[in-house]
């Protein structure tokens, strides 16, 4: 309240100081009858000066006042009154208004000023924030630009033809006004003939010019979207498990999709459209100023109340913009989980829950829409009112200036005609900057994940020549990105011995799948380290590292291709004999030849056109290609028959000096094993033989009891 007092002081203050100058200036030239227009203009600045040396001063010395928008007010009332005089006075001869209607209207134009300069470059609390956002676009648009850098040719040469194609076509409106001029006063055959010749060069000029222009930027484009989803993917599959686990899928698809061309509209598109707009800016006031200064000025005076209307415009709109794209990527996720599951959500008769599901998101994505389409809505209403307005005052004096001979019919049809793309080209140049914002900001999204760096390190650089595969887990502690509040191994220590088979058996979530995911380094363990032939897994080159170790799981992933594809996968000049071969250890061979084109044939999506036990079998031929060192089994004989199952444990036991770590629990596979290991919660209960834990008569043998009995009653089922 103090601060609104304060403020209606001063404006009492003001009004008081308006009228007693005039007073003072009345006594000072009662001997004079009249003054000219510069008399009284010069006046009114001597007046308009000391009136703001009076309220700056005031304001030193009362603290509500020392703010920038008020100084910035005092400044606006005290000068608004001269500025606007001169340019009337300059314009329209001299018709003064009345003191209380100038000074009214000055305080008026003064609020509106200050009000346009806050929301335009506000030095509120969160101009900080403010500043921080801008330098963090710039640097952001910077680095789009460097990745255009293998595209510089295209983008000069289609800059080139960018101001060949402006330049041509600011002059065909002027020529059609010369025209109009040429055709209403005594008709002249060359002057005709003349000005068609150069508004037909001038045509072709600035169409073919533009055709190249959009052409090479499309180039450019094209070039910088492969680029860009190239890097992006390959950064993204160097990123640990966990980061898929805490990332849904919706959100890599879109900015592998979606946000990377956003990027390249970051440059190419806006900047293409940000030099054209602001080179036609430039030379149609150029040649409006030649046309008719007057008109000029006054058409200009859309631009202020265009830039408010912009700016706020823009501040709601990008907002519900990134609200509608991260609604539309949680559909997509909420498509995506479904599709992949579809044989779960046919078995658990979920289609309806699914399809309210997709449909709550649908809804959620347009109702943001339909609110950033009607804040677009209010923004054109309001903006054509304004053009309007102006268009006009614009066609009113103009007609004036035609009356009393100050311009020609011809001059105010080319001008109308520069005007109407004048006023496009600022709305447009205004809102490119937005869009550029809006752009850099998906490209903030992309280089969040092109400049992440994976938790699990991955710059070894020990490639030994031999590998004996003697592995050490110690005292590991481990729980999982998406769990961190539930430890899955606690103070977990194994050894696996080369030319040793050791087995993991225990209850289900127990830790043992966790074991195999940490020795392929999908995580990296909160205390404890692994050790590989006394050396860190870390220490290892990657490439080495996963050539050495290999793992086949329950669920084995196959890709979209061929059965030999998917055997040598990752070696890219296989020969066929080692496919084969590794096809007969895991004995997939007789099957793989029963198929359609054999080798050559196409597994489906994920091997969806193979039994479970056919793609367990081509997963072992795999990892048996690669002949490992350490090789890791969990579960991988749930889905083969006694055949096949003989068959792998024979092709594994042909590799003496191999480390095998199996996850099982059928009863012969473990009694098998060199060496048992009995998990619980993390913890390692019981270890040795199966005939020393037998002996033990622990949780071991009451596990070897519960599986035998198992067995058993599925023999008798069979």
């Amino acid at each position: 309240m103090r601060r609104y007092l304060v403020f209606a002081f001063t404006i009492c203050t003001d009004f008081f100081m308006l009228y007693m100058l005039d007073f003072v200036d009345t006594c000072l030239r009662c001997r004079q009858r009249s003054l000219d227009g510069t008399d009284k203009l010069v006046r009114q600045w001597v007046k308009s000066v000391l009136r703001w040396a009076l309220l700056y001063t005031a304001s030193i010395f009362y603290t509500d006042l020392r703010g920038s928008v008020a100084k910035r007010w005092i400044l606006t009332h005290c000068f608004i009154g001269p500025m606007y005089e001169t340019g009337r006075l300059a314009l329209f001869g001299n018709y003064p208004l009345a003191k209380f209607d100038m000074w009214l209207v000055g305080s008026v134009a003064a609020a509106l000023g200050c009000l346009f300069w806050e929301m335009l470059f506000p030095d509120s609390n969160g101009e900080s924030n403010g500043k921080e956002r801008k330098q963090k676009a710039r640097v952001l648009f910077m680095r789009v630009i460097h990745l255009y850098q293998p595209d510089y040719l295209l983008l000069i040469g289609a800059s080139v033809f960018l101001a060949l194609a402006v330049l041509c076509e600011m002059f065909i409106p002027l020529y059609t006004g010369k025209l109009i001029d040429i055709l209403r006063v005594d008709y002249h055959w060359e002057e005709f003939r003349a000005a068609i010749i150069f508004m037909t060069l001038y045509s072709f000029g600035s169409s073919f010019s533009a055709g190249c222009r959009g052409g090479l930027f499309m180039c450019a484009i094209g070039s910088f979207i492969c680029r860009v989803k190239l890097q992006l993917f390959s950064s993204l599959v160097k990123q640990e498990i966990g980061f898929f686990e805490t990332t849904k899928t919706g959100d890599i698809t879109s900015r592998l999709s979606t946000d990377t061309t956003l990027m390249a509209r970051a440059v190419a598109l806006n900047v293409n459209i940000l030099l054209r707009t602001l080179i036609k800016i430039l030379g149609m006031l150029y040649l409006m100023f030649s046309l008719s200064w007057k008109l000029t000025l006054l058409v200009l005076m859309e631009t202020p109340l265009t830039g408010l209307l912009q700016n706020i415009y823009d501040t709601h709109y990008q907002r519900l913009s990134k609200e509608v794209q991260d609604s539309i990527a949680r559909a997509n996720d909420a498509a995506s989980e479904a599709v992949s599951g579809i044989r779960t959500l046919k078995s658990f008769n979920t289609e309806q829950s699914e399809s309210h599901r997709y449909n709550d998101r649908l809804m959620n994505t347009h109702k943001l829409k339909t609110q950033r389409d009607t804040v677009r809505a209010v923004y054109l209403l309001l903006r054509r009112l304004i053009e309007l307005g102006v268009n006009v005052a614009m066609l009113h004096y103009g007609r004036l200036f035609i009356q009393y001979g100050q311009m020609s019919t011809g001059n105010l049809v080319s001008f109308i005609l520069y005007q109407s793309n004048l006023g496009n080209n600022i709305r447009t140049l205004i809102y490119i900057f937005g869009d550029i914002l809006n752009s850099v900001g998906a490209a903030g999204k992309v280089f969040e994940y092109l400049d992440r760096t994976p938790e699990v390190n991955s710059d070894g650089i020990l490639q030994p020549e031999e590998l004996k595969g003697h592995v050490c887990l110690q005292n590991l502690t481990f729980s999982y990105p998406t769990r961190s509040d539930l430890s899955v191994l606690k103070d977990f220590s194994l050894e696996l011995k080369p030319g040793q088979m050791t087995a993991l058996v225990g209850k289900s979530g127990g830790g043992k799948s966790t074991c195999v995911s940490l020795l392929q380094r999908f995580y990296q363990p909160q205390q404890g380290q692994i050790l590989l032939d006394r050396q860190p897994l870390e220490n290892y080159q990657h490439k080495y590292l996963h050539s050495k170790i290999v793992a086949v799981g329950q669920e084995p992933v196959l890709f979209c291709g061929t059965v030999r594809e998917n055997i040598a996968y990752g070696l890219p000049h296989c020969s066929d004999e080692r496919v084969e071969e590794a096809a007969r250890k895991a004995n997939a061979h007789d099957f793989i030849c029963q198929l359609q084109k054999g080798y050559d044939t196409d597994v489906g999506e994920q091997g969806s056109l193979l039994a479970s036990g056919q793609k367990q079998r081509i997963a072992i031929a795999r990892a048996l290609i690669r002949q490992p060192q350490v090789l890791l089994l969990d579960e991988i004989t749930s889905f083969l028959d006694t055949e096949s199952e003989q068959m792998v444990q024979q092709a594994l036991a042909n590799c003496p000096n191999q480390t095998l770590l199996v996850i099982a629990h059928r009863l012969k596979t473990i009694e098998r094993a060199d060496q048992i290991v009995l998990i619980d919660q993390g913890r390692v209960l019981e270890q040795g033989t199966h005939q020393e834990l037998m002996k033990k008569r622990g949780h071991y043998f009451k596990l070897k009891n519960r599986l035998f009995t198992e067995e058993s009653t599925h023999s008798e089922i069979s």
